[in-house]
């Protein structure tokens, strides 16, 4: 099989994966507005919660799937993601204003269908590619940040465009029947992009190794980890190296996914967002939705791919330490971009850029620290910061929001831990590894 084609069905599944990131298309009309009443009048905490349930639940999960495609036939697994990411959202269409509803369905029942898939063509495709894990990463993982631009857009597209999206105002009104309809759609074609993807998702033959491609010689075998030598998923957690890769994950998910759940949030705020600044609500709206639609999603996929590469050509412990400074200053600066809309769409865009980089950086990062051999099951393990992160920041968001504090509140203690990061990924080592 050519391997190209694993890539392939790789960004099909991350495509529909990536429904978790188009989660801001949802908490407007869910929550409601003062000119847009909705039937469901969720609190902002409520939509957070349903946001980070989901990203829990897909953390946790993951470390199943890990062991599970040890023992089973890894497009299984992908499957098994896809039937239960369908369900979740088709399912969500049928509890109308029930939060508990939405946050069983969406938050754990989609959250562990993401979960189940999700490790599947990384684990796979580093397989296929060992002489370019980091760019089979950031491709493989790619269409995860593509995917919400395609979600957020054909929900609710910007009205400066002229498109209807499947979500609109009825009489006034965000209905029960029209926002359920979405769900419904969304988890169907979420289910049918997975099994196509799955059909390519088989782990190649024995001893492969791409043309061209040779060992490390013996000499980087001294500073770098031995391709004949994996440690397990039990020799990993006994290495202090494991907790700090895990923090520096949740470091920096937790300051991403805050932003990407709240920024259409952050944008109508009536304090800090544009209509503090004088601009209209029609223009606030319009902002919120451009940058978390368009700017945001477009360069979450590119960074992955950027910062992936990256890792090939300077390692992937300088892209890690380059990526969090950079994020740590954007995220602090954040808050200050809604007086200008070009601003706002510039920094939004490169917290989606960074944050795109985690999800790139960290396969190849626990690869190289920990072994090929163990990949899906190791990094299963090391995902759990994401779930940690995902759960803390875009809630904290959330809080700060409904107390009506400032926004400050969450993005400065965001960016003090990205420059924490990028300090931890300047000192941190290869664990030393047993001799053959």
């Amino acid at each position: 099989m050519n391997r190209w084609t694993v890539v392939v069905g790789a960004i099909m599944i991350q495509l529909a994966l990536g429904a978790i990131y188009a989660w801001s298309a949802f908490t407007t009309p869910l929550q409601g507005t003062a000119t847009n009443p909705s039937h469901y009048s969720f609190s902002k905490t409520e939509t957070q919660a349903i946001f980070s349930a989901g990203l829990a639940t897909f953390a946790l999960v993951m470390i199943l799937a890990g062991r599970l495609q040890q023992k089973i036939a890894p497009r299984t697994v992908a499957v098994l993601g896809g039937i239960l990411l369908g369900a979740g959202y088709v399912s969500a269409g049928f509890t109308g204003a029930s939060f508990i509803g939405k946050l069983l369905t969406i938050g754990i029942v989609g959250g562990a269908g993401i979960g189940f898939a999700y490790v599947v063509p990384i684990a796979v495709g580093v397989r296929w590619f060992p002489d370019k894990k980091g760019l089979l990463s950031g491709l493989a993982v790619a269409g995860f940040g593509f995917g919400a631009l395609i979600w957020i857009m054909l929900a609710s597209p910007p009205a400066i465009l002229g498109i209807r999206g499947l979500i609109n105002v009825q009489n006034g009104v965000y209905t029960i029947a029209n926002v359920d309809r979405v769900f419904t759609i969304y988890g169907i074609i979420f289910l049918v992009l997975i099994v196509l993807g799955s059909l390519v998702m088989t782990d190649p033959p024995e001893g492969f190794k791409p043309p061209g491609y040779a060992p490390l010689s013996s000499e980087d075998k001294k500073s770098r980890p031995k391709e004949s030598s994996d440690y397990s998923s039990g020799d990993m957690l006994r290495t202090w190296q494991f907790y700090a890769i895990w923090s520096m994950f949740m470091f920096g998910t937790l300051t991403g996914l805050m932003v990407i759940g709240n920024v259409q949030n952050f944008a109508k705020d009536l304090n800090y967002g544009f209509q503090g600044h004088g601009f209209t609500a029609t223009q606030a709206s319009d902002f919120a939705v451009i940058g978390a639609a368009i700017c945001l999603p477009i360069l979450n996929g590119i960074g992955r791919i950027v910062w992936g590469t990256s890792s090939d050509k300077i390692g992937t412990k300088r892209a890690l330490m380059f990526m969090f400074l950079l994020q740590g200053i954007m995220t602090l600066t954040f808050f200050f971009t809604t007086v200008n809309e070009y601003l706002f769409y510039l920094v939004g865009a490169l917290i989606g850029f960074n944050f795109g980089g985690n999800l790139a950086l960290f396969p190849p990062t626990t690869a190289d620290f920990f072994g090929n051999k163990n990949l899906g099951a190791n990094y299963g393990l090391v995902f759990t910061a994401y779930g940690v992160g995902g759960s803390i920041g875009p809630i904290l968001a959330g809080m700060v929001q409904d107390f009506n504090l400032s926004f400050l509140y969450a993005f400065i203690p965001a960016s003090l831990l990205c420059f924490l990061a990028a300090v931890m990924a300047f000192v941190i080592r290869t664990p030393r590894m047993r001799e053959d």
